[in-house]
């Protein structure tokens, strides 16, 4: 399916009020890329399940296979059959870390620590300069989200908040909040669905050519 840089604003009119800072989104998720970062995903509940989502989207193919490189093949094939399997199979990644899937970690430092800073604790150890946090929080007063974009700040990361209307306290301390025009949680999620949905067609098509 062809990428229309209108088609997210056909299906889904009223977001078209936040089509700035959906654009300004997509442009830090390039540069991140580009610039060799990572991006980090962090929210509770449907919005955690929306982390691995995008991740998924980013760490392997979307709309394209994104075939390795002749110079990355060429490496495998040092590997024999093995190497020739994986230079067949294995495609192109934005690299991608999703924060609610470290169990371990999470409720060591929940139980030992502060429940609160779990993922704050991670975006703090594993952020770096040049890297972005997609935040996601419909309330967007999810204190635990909070917390993680303050350390992001703190280690000289991006933030992208997606939340709903209003924007709750985190919109402020976000570089790019992005406020879907709602206060009803499950429209919220089905506008933040469509929208991490369009960024990674966005990055993809961006960086993958045909």
């Amino acid at each position: 399916m062809e990428l229309k840089p209108y088609f997210l604003y056909e299906r889904y009119p009223a977001l078209r009020e936040c089509e700035k800072a959906i654009e300004e989104a997509a442009r830090i998720l390039d540069e991140t890329y580009k610039k060799g970062g990572r991006i980090y995903c962090c929210g509770n509940g449907g919005s955690a399940a929306d982390c691995e989502h995008i991740v998924g989207e980013l760490m392997k193919g979307f709309l394209k296979k994104r075939p390795l490189a002749a110079g990355e093949k060429e490496v495998l094939s040092a590997f024999g059959k093995e190497g020739e399997y994986l230079s067949a199979n294995l495609q192109g990644a934005i690299p991608a870390v999703s924060l609610v899937n470290s169990v371990g970690l999470g409720t060591a430092f929940a139980n030992d620590v502060a429940p609160e800073l779990v993922f704050a604790q991670q975006i703090y150890g594993l952020g770096r300069e040049g890297d972005a946090l997609i935040a996601i929080s419909t309330s967007g007063n999810s204190k635990n989200v909070i917390y993680a974009i303050l350390a992001a700040k703190a280690r000289g990361v991006k933030v992208i908040g997606l939340t709903g209307a209003g924007g709750g306290k985190m919109a402020p301390l976000c570089d790019c909040p992005v406020l879907t025009p709602s206060h009803s949680t499950p429209e919220i999620q089905e506008y933040h669905l469509s929208i991490y949905h369009y960024l990674c067609q966005k990055v993809e098509k961006n960086n993958f050519p045909e």
